[in-house]
């Protein structure tokens, strides 16, 4: 008996949301699957979902389990859907042949997207949504080869095919767009600067219910306009836009994105010039934003960003005036120490004599002077040895504040260094805060995982 081959849609909803509910293939149907499959293909979910597509909408909820049995059917289609959700130990000769030759790419766009395949599909003759997908599997091996340049070539000619079938999926392949530019520092046509990229990625995805998507846009606006700022305006562009990105997520829909838009706006917060009484409230809600962070962000899990917290945070403990100071002081002696014992002498000197520097200065207003010498020693030779004289000099100022409250038989006096603010070596450092946290980004082998 001969093999009815299905009847594929197009466009199809594919590659706006994430992986595995974003690449599920939708078989012809009723009225109302058409009207839902419309509504996927906009970024949107359907309310109601039609009773045909019950494992679309398990899957939309996470529930992979139930979205297996939900696609029991014996048909190519329902082969492929099962597919995406367990890509494990499937032949795809068969299950590639099965499909309209449309669509059929999409098998090996998954299986490069998982880790089944290490080469990228051809592009051949494949258009629209599915086009956009196969060279973005090819943008990912190029990248992958160290050709950025042409990954974003590719890319570019993925935006091209998805934007007149789908406009969420062209405002996604736009953010990865602008993540490669900026990134590699390339140069694009006029208009194409990483910020217009993004903003024209947002109003793509404007009218969509893709949440996490539009969060890491504006987490990776906000990157790029922090990046370019020193102070005034351009900050508090950065700072909006990561406000926007906490209003779409939370810890509990997308917890990296929405612990790393609280490092950057706490980042952003701590660079901003005080200059008025009212600015101490943003190093209050900036060490709000921090702690939020390190909720997520773990040293086992996220190095990088969570010794970038730690820093941040004990940095704003010291500098905020506070009824609490000693207790501010003890708590960022105590994550001084922490970075310390990730941030090794070899691999980071520099970096390593920062913190020693202001855990030093901790110590100092402490009044531990002596503890407060060694770390300072550590950090003026560390200084010294690749050239850093201003730091150095800065170091020196504040041991020569300790050799000042010393009486000659070399007791302490009662107290320690006057107040926080007045220490050179600390200010040296605000300058130095670690640089805004880059956000999670699907980028261009994409994530598994639903879209919150």
């Amino acid at each position: 008996m001969e093999t009815r081959t299905p009847v594929v849609q197009r466009p199809q909803a594919l590659g706006a949301f994430p992986l595995p509910a974003g690449y599920l293939l939708v078989e012809g149907g009723s009225p109302e699957v058409t009207a839902a499959l419309e509504a996927l293909a906009a970024g949107r979910r359907p309310d109601p979902w039609p009773a045909e597509l019950q494992g679309h909408r398990c899957a939309h909820r996470g529930d992979v389990a139930a979205a297996l049995a939900a696609f029991d059917q014996d048909s190519p289609v329902a082969a492929y859907n099962r597919f995406v959700l367990a890509p494990d130990g499937v032949d795809l000769g068969p299950l590639r042949a099965g499909l309209p030759a449309d669509v059929a790419p999409m098998v090996d766009v998954v299986a490069y997207a998982v880790g089944l395949s290490d080469t990228a599909p051809q592009v051949g003759a494949a258009e629209g949504e599915v086009r956009a997908l196969v060279l973005a599997a090819r943008a990912s091996e190029l990248l992958d080869a160290d050709e950025p340049a042409a990954a974003a070539g590719a890319l570019h000619e993925a935006v091209a095919a998805a934007e007149a079938v789908s406009a969420p999926l062209a405002g996604v392949l736009l953010g990865h767009v602008a993540a490669l530019v900026a990134d590699h520092d390339l140069v694009g046509p006029e208009g194409t600067d990483p910020a217009s990229t993004l903003r024209r990625a947002l109003e793509l995805l404007a009218d969509s219910d893709l949440a996490v998507a539009r969060a890491e846009l504006h987490l990776q606006l906000g990157l790029v306009l922090h990046q370019g700022a020193e102070t005034g305006r351009p900050v508090h562009d950065a700072v909006d836009q990561y406000h926007a990105a906490l209003r779409l997520v939370s810890r509990t829909s997308s917890p990296l994105t929405w612990a790393t838009a609280n490092l950057n706006l706490a980042t952003a917060y701590l660079t901003m010039p005080m200059v008025e009484a009212s600015d101490q409230l943003r190093a209050g809600i900036a060490m709000q934003s921090l702690r939020a962070a390190l909720e997520v962000l773990t040293k086992e899990e996220h190095p990088a960003q969570w010794s970038t917290a730690q820093l941040n945070l004990a940095n704003a403990l010291v500098y905020t005036p506070s009824t609490h100071q000693g207790d501010n002081l003890v708590e960022a002696v105590e994550r001084y120490e922490e970075v310390l014992a990730v941030r090794e002498r070899a691999a980071d000197p520099l970096g390593r004599a920062r913190v020693l520097a202001n855990q030093g200065n901790a110590l100092a207003h402490l009044g531990v002077f002596d503890h407060a010498k060694a770390k300072l020693f550590e950090a003026r030779f560390l200084f010294e040895e690749h050239l850093d004289h201003d730091s150095a000099m800065a170091v020196r100022g504040v041991l020569d504040e300790i050799a000042k409250q010393t009486v000659p038989d070399g007791a302490p006096r009662a107290g320690g260094l006057p107040g926080s603010g007045d220490v050179a070596a600390i200010r040296a450092d605000r300058a130095a805060v670690m640089p805004p946290a880059r956000p999670p980004t699907r980028v261009v082998r994409l994530d598994q995982g639903g879209e919150a």
